[in-house]
């Protein structure tokens, strides 16, 4: 790959114009996603007296463990999720995703261990950091603007990283250590950031999709395609059962029923939202090819309709395997991979504001200047016009530092 000199200057002008835009940001997403990956251990520790019980004979009914989660429920429950050992309470739900609320029963004695909100611990803070920056909606847009510059970022620096006079294997690795230190943290940021560019890619790839702007975009094709979940997955409003008996099944018939399904992971029980309604079946295993959900008619119990995960269109299910991705959910592999990703970010973004604050020249942004006559190739061109279009908050960004620019200029010519 042989570089322009002109083109790779003015790509290092980009990539600082990029970092200077989300290295800040970038830092307190890559600190607050390092701690929710300890989320998992955080939790398990300091709910145990929630999550475990002291085995104590033959559980209860699911019937009567029902009734205890509810009476320390100010909503209806919805959903029981079953447990998967001896000694783990059983996890009653009331409400969806955000809202939701999770009521822990003793299943030995019916006594309710704690209740537990999606929002307001310290790790829904942690993500409400991570995702919003504690700005609520406007915080939401921040962080698609910086995430679609840090696009740029990777882009830009790969090209400028690239060695011009030829490479050999040691120059991926070198950090010199004796050339003074804007030279030490120069290389610390170049050489680290070139080995965690695929996995940042990936981690973008794992955050996007789930975003304001582009993710409505993203949805909304997903949609026209029709390459999302199927109608039924998450909701079986819209499905009924056939009222052939006085009485539905109980939630222990149920239980029972699902038990027979031999399904991997963690499985819940939805409860019919009326007489009408259906019972589901869903499960939450490590590999999404093994999860399913399953509905069956109320009085009979008879299979009405069956998803696998193969029902799931490819958008969705690209969607959901790279955000366990960017959240390491992919077991102990997965999770250490990504700690490392998460520590060598900080260690190259502290590295790279650095190194430029030492170069940076006083009273100036020390950003590089192209010479005059050059001219953007339609292929960097129609890059830009391409990437701004897919990420609209990014080509917005774009549009309002070209009228900064002009107007600084205009203002430098009249003066």
């Amino acid at each position: 790959m042989k570089k322009q000199t002109f083109l790779n200057q003015w790509l290092w002008k980009w990539h600082i114009i990029a970092g200077l835009i989300t290295l800040p940001f970038m830092l307190i997403l890559a600190i607050t996603g390092t701690i929710y990956l300890f989320k998992p251990m955080y939790e398990a520790s300091i709910y145990e007296d929630i999550y475990k019980v002291k085995p104590d004979g033959e559980p209860l009914s699911y019937e009567a463990q029902f009734a205890a989660a509810q009476a320390a429920s100010s909503a209806p429950v919805n959903s029981v999720t079953l447990p998967r050992g001896a000694d783990d309470a059983t996890m009653f739900q009331s409400g969806m995703w955000a809202g939701a609320s999770m009521v822990y029963v003793n299943p030995y004695t019916g006594d309710v261990t704690g209740t537990l909100r999606n929002e307001g611990t310290f790790m829904s803070g942690v993500r409400e950091m991570h995702g919003e920056l504690f700005l609520s909606k406007p915080g939401t847009y921040v962080v698609e603007l910086v995430a679609s510059w840090f696009l740029v970022l990777i882009l830009t620096g790969l090209y400028v990283w690239w060695p011009a006079r030829g490479w050999s294997l040691r120059g991926f690795f070198t950090i010199r250590l004796k050339q003074g230190k804007r030279i030490f943290f120069r290389d610390l940021h170049s050489v680290t950031a070139f080995w965690l560019s695929t996995f940042l890619l990936i981690i973008l790839a794992g955050g996007l999709p789930w975003t304001d702007v582009f993710g409505k975009q993203f949805q909304r094709l997903q949609n026209a395609t029709g390459t999302g979940f199927p109608q039924y997955w998450v909701q079986s409003n819209g499905l009924q059962s056939i009222n052939t008996r006085e009485d539905g099944l109980s939630i222990d018939d149920m239980v029972q029923v699902a038990r027979q399904q031999n399904l991997k992971g963690d499985i819940t029980v939805r409860f019919p939202a009326n007489e009408n309604g259906v019972f589901s079946v869903a499960n939450k295993s490590l590999y999404l090819h093994d999860q399913s959900v399953r509905h069956f008619d109320l009085y009979s119990g008879s299979k009405i309709l069956d998803y696998a995960w193969k029902d799931v269109g490819p958008m969705m299910a690209g969607r959901l395997f790279f955000m366990r991705l960017h959240e390491g959910q992919y077991g102990l592999w997965n999770w250490i991979i990504l700690l490392c990703v998460a520590l060598s970010l900080i260690v190259s973004i502290i590295a790279a504001l650095t190194s430029y604050i030492m170069r940076k020249q006083k009273g100036s942004w020390s950003i590089p200047k192209p010479p005059e006559h050059f001219k953007v190739g339609w292929v960097a061109g129609g890059a830009i016009v391409i990437l701004g279009a897919i990420l609209p908050l990014f080509g917005a960004s774009l549009i309002l530092l070209f009228c900064i620019t002009m107007m600084g200029k205009m203002r430098a010519s009249k003066a």
